[in-house]
């Protein structure tokens, strides 16, 4: 389905075309042809980040009032294609510091410039590397297919391989890691906290619009992402890093760089989901 034209609908699209422009993307463990980013060791040892993923309940078995609660809500969200939510979930799909950072410039009221932050950057490097690794884990012991999977004609707002479109659902790896860096950015800003937990529940919402998980892998991601920050936000190392990364967001918000996509993300924020 197409949202409406007119020119607000014009104006918005070609303001969230900024926001693409900065960080849209096929996250970089769907992409074929993406050259890895240098690994940064987490916050959490092995052992602490299998006690996190083994409290994980199985997903829905297939088949079961579960199930196809799940498919039927995901359904619904085929009516948000091509609309200004479907564009600001594509870029979305981005989840990689430093650019993955920048979803959370309007929220934060600041302009996260990867050349300004590279504390900021490290600190959720090892958070990113600490959620992804519990999420991959528990995708590991228990295969759900994604509504892309189960529905090859359903469209995804990336680009993907046949073998993303048969990777596993649940937990949505994408909302953990969400979750971790709304939790975060929360601890950097208080100030900001509810804006920046907002955001980053709207980075697993925008992978029900993508057809990349369904409801309850996102709301498993979601729970599994703050079990991670708690654990994390526990560690020594983690405290000394945010210490330094709060320095520096503070720094970046004193020479008054904003976003200019903001109203625009507000507006497709705005979009009622089905």
């Amino acid at each position: 389905m197409r949202a409406p034209g007119g020119p607000r609908a014009i104006t918005t699209a070609a303001v969230l075309a900024v926001l693409l422009s900065a960080c849209a993307g096929t996250p970089a463990a769907l992409r074929p042809d993406a050259a890895r980013a240098p690994v940064v060791a987490g916050y959490l040892d092995e052992t602490a980040v299998a006690a996190l993923a083994d409290a994980v309940p199985p997903p829905p078995a297939p088949g079961s009032a579960e199930d196809l609660d799940d498919k039927a809500r995901s359904a619904r969200f085929i009516a948000l294609e091509d609309t200004d939510r479907w564009l600001l979930a594509t870029a979305h799909a981005e989840l990689r510091p430093p650019l993955a950072l920048q979803h959370f410039d309007c929220a934060l009221d600041a302009r996260l410039d990867p050349a300004a932050i590279p504390q900021l950057t490290r600190l959720m490097q090892r958070l990113f590397h600490d959620a992804d690794s519990a999420a991959e884990r528990v995708k590991a012991r228990a295969h759900r297919p994604r509504p892309v999977g189960d529905d090859l004609q359903r469209n995804a707002c990336q680009r993907l391989t046949e073998a993303g479109r048969r990777s596993a659902s649940y937990p949505s790896g994408s909302s953990t890691v969400g979750a971790v860096y709304g939790e975060a950015f929360a601890a950097l800003d208080p100030t900001r906290a509810e804006a920046a937990r907002r955001m980053g529940e709207e980075l697993g919402r925008s992978r029900l619009i993508c057809a990349m998980h369904y409801p309850r892998d996102v709301a498993a991601g979601d729970a599994l992402g703050r079990a991670v920050f708690q654990a994390a936000a526990a560690q020594p190392a983690f405290q000394a890093d945010l210490i330094a990364a709060r320095a520096e967001l503070a720094a970046v918000r004193a020479t008054g760089a904003r976003s200019p996509g903001c109203a625009a993300e507000a507006q497709a924020l705005a979009t009622p989901l089905p």
